[in-house]
This record gives structure tokens, C-alpha cells and sequence, in this order.
């Protein structure tokens, strides 16, 4: 299905429950979940890693069918801590699942984000879906998370050419993360 009908705009907090009860949805069923997604998104609003502008929801019809989100990182090794983005979560809804509307939310907020200046984005996730938009292992750049993860489920996407070059270290998440 066509995903030209889909309007990409910023959330906002009269979304916000509508957007919890989509990301419980989009994740009751995956197998690599914890379900505790939507939680996750409520604890990063309420933190300085938040960026308004980079919480995407995805509408169709008046529908919101999709959410994304990219949070402040850091890289740190030793004294050096070199900011970046955390992508986490990105939503659909069940029934719209498979239709692009994924890949849609990340190009957009890949593009937002670059318009905001930020030079690169890191995730976890599925090693067969990310790379068909520029992802590649956090490996390749001496970049690792700060858990035990199958490092092929690590990987990061340079939004700004270069702007990993000279950067190692172990990703820093914002507390909301582990909580």
C-alpha cells in the first residue's frame, strides 16, 4: 500500500496518550521486547535528552498509525564525550505495519535531525531493517553499548559526513533508559 497519504509532523502533548496506547500495540506482539516501550517514551519526555522536534507521529486519515523518536546520547571514552542520537522507539501500528510507514518516520526524522545540526544517530535493532537506510554496525567505528547486546544489533548512521571520525567509546544512555 501506498504510504503517500502519510503526514509526518511533530507530537504533541495532546498526542501523547494516543501515542502511549500506539507503541503498547506496535510492541505486545514482538518477541525481542520487553512491552515496556511506551513506558520508556513517557520517562524520556520528561527528561533533558527530550528534543520536541525530534518525537514524530505518522497520521493517515486523522489516524496517528506511527511514532518515532531520537533522544540525546553521548560516546564517551575517558574525558571525550561526543554527542549523538538515540532512535528508540520507532511504532506502527499493527494493521499498518509492513506499508513503509516505518521507513518513512526514520527518513524524515534522519532528515529533521540533520536540519537541527546532529551528526548521527545510533540504535538497536533488527540487523536485516536498518541497514536500507544507511545503518552500519557501531563495530565498524569502535563504538559499543553499555550492555550485552549480538553486536550485529548494534548499528549507527552518520547523519553529517564524518561525523564519527576520531570517535570511540561506549554509548552513554540518559537514566530514563534504565529505569
Amino acid at each position: 500500500m501506498s504510504t503517500t497519504r502519510i503526514h509526518i509532523r511533530q507530537e504533541t502533548t495532546a498526542d501523547h496518550q494516543q501515542v502511549f496506547e500506539l507503541i503498547e500495540a506496535a510492541f505486545a506482539e514482538v518477541e525481542y521486547s520487553d512491552q515496556s516501550e511506551h513506558h520508556l517514551v513517557k520517562r524520556l519526555r520528561k527528561s533533558d535528552a527530550f528534543i520536541p522536534e525530534l518525537s514524530l507521529v505518522a497520521e493517515k486519515g486523522g489516524e496517528l498509525v506511527g511514532h518515532i523518536l531520537l533522544t540525546r546520547i553521548a560516546i564517551v571514552n575517558g574525558e571525550q564525550r561526543s554527542p549523538s542520537l538515540a532512535l528508540a522507539p520507532v511504532s506502527v501500528l499493527p494493521t499498518y505495519q509492513g506499508q513503509g510507514i516505518g521507513g518513512t518516520l526514520i527518513k524524515e526524522a534522519h532528515k529533521r535531525a540533520q536540519a537541527l545540526g546532529h551528526g548521527s544517530v545510533i540504535l538497536l535493532g533488527h540487523a536485516d531493517y536498518y541497514p536500507r537506510f544507511g545503518y552500519r554496525p557501531t563495530a565498524e567505528f569502535g563504538i559499543r553499548l553499555p550492555f550485552a547486546v549480538p553486536a550485529e544489533n548494534c548499528m549507527l548512521v552518520e547523519l553529517q559526513t564524518g561525523a564519527l571520525a576520531g570517535i570511540s567509546g561506549v554509548v552513554e544512555y540518559p537514566a530514563a533508559f534504565m529505569e
